[in-house]
């Protein structure tokens, strides 16, 4: 007996045949946290904002204080901006301003320099003592500041350069320099040296392609160092206390300390400087910050 299969019988057996198949249910996506991880994760960003916030809101509504509420929590009484103006007009911070700048200034500029060349030469030379060079750059960063105090006090007297500013940038050089000269050459290292030989080619001495090739290349390492000199002289407080002496020649960290006597410390004044003292480092910050991951990251590559 042969069985005939209309067309009308065909008809849904090819739709059912033709249907696309039913597509399975989407995996999560990779990496995709949950909402109760993401609250966790928000709310410890928050409470590490406000840790690191808190500090610095508090030294600046306590400059904005009267004396006698100080040592209060009363921060949004009786606001005023008598403790700047005290601080402006009745002690030397300016003079003290002026020598910190003075000396953050040279330090950063020598600083910026003789690393950047100390950096590529041990980068692109060989010498001899080219690895004990490499090794007293290290060496010299395992010592804490109290061990140094006494030795570079006494060079510093044997030399004549206490009390003045010349020795404190002296001094602030052999803190930064090795760390930046390090750093230095880990970025001179990402350099393509193709770029030196074609400065040859076209007639460049070395320090003609280091100038004018190779130093526009190395911005964010230049950054990081010149914020490194920067901080370093501008709050660097044991040896500008030791060196230093008179009003008219100390800096803003030895000026400070005259705040603070065996009766107790004036909080006013001393929270006003402290927001003033900020502002130049903020304002170098900012400037050199989107330099600095880069910077930082390229010398930690080689060296």
């Amino acid at each position: 007996m042969v069985t005939t299969t209309t067309p009308a019988a065909k008809a849904p057996a090819r739709r059912a045949a033709q249907a696309p198949a039913a597509r399975p249910a989407k995996a999560p996506r990779r990496g995709r946290r949950s909402p109760l991880s993401s609250a966790a994760l928000h709310l410890t960003l928050i409470a590490a904002s406000v840790i690191a916030v808190f500090p610095v809101l508090w030294v600046l509504l306590t400059s904005l204080k009267p004396a006698k509420f100080a040592a209060t929590t009363d921060f949004f009484k009786d606001t005023t901006f008598e403790n700047y103006t005290n601080l402006l007009n009745d002690t030397p911070f300016l003079t003290w301003f002026g020598n910190s700048l003075l000396v953050a200034a040279l330090t950063t500029v020598l600083g910026v320099f003789v690393s950047s060349t100390t950096g590529y030469a041990v980068s692109r030379f060989r010498f001899p003592g080219k690895r004990g060079l490499m090794w007293t750059l290290l060496i010299t960063q395992m010592f804490p500041v109290a061990v140094l105090i006494v030795p570079i006090y006494n060079i510093m007297a044997s030399m004549g350069l206490l009390n003045s500013p010349a020795g404190l940038v002296i001094t602030y050089l052999t803190i930064a320099v090795p760390f930046c000269a390090w750093m230095m050459k880990g970025f001179f290292d990402t350099i393509p040296r193709e770029i030196d030989e074609s400065g040859y080619v076209d007639g460049l001495t070395p320090f003609g392609t280091f100038w004018r090739l190779i130093l526009p290349l190395a911005k964010p390492g230049i950054a990081v160092t010149a914020f490194y000199s920067f901080i370093t002289a501008w709050s660097e407080v044991a040896y500008a206390s030791a060196f230093m002496v008179g009003d008219e020649n100390l800096t803003l960290a030895g000026g400070l300390q005259k705040f603070v006597n065996q009766y107790g410390a004036q909080w006013g004044p001393m929270s006003a400087a402290s927001v003033l003292i900020a502002i130049p480092a903020a304002l170098v910050f900012l400037f050199a910050q989107r330099h600095l991951v880069t910077g930082m990251s390229a010398g930690a590559v080689k060296g």
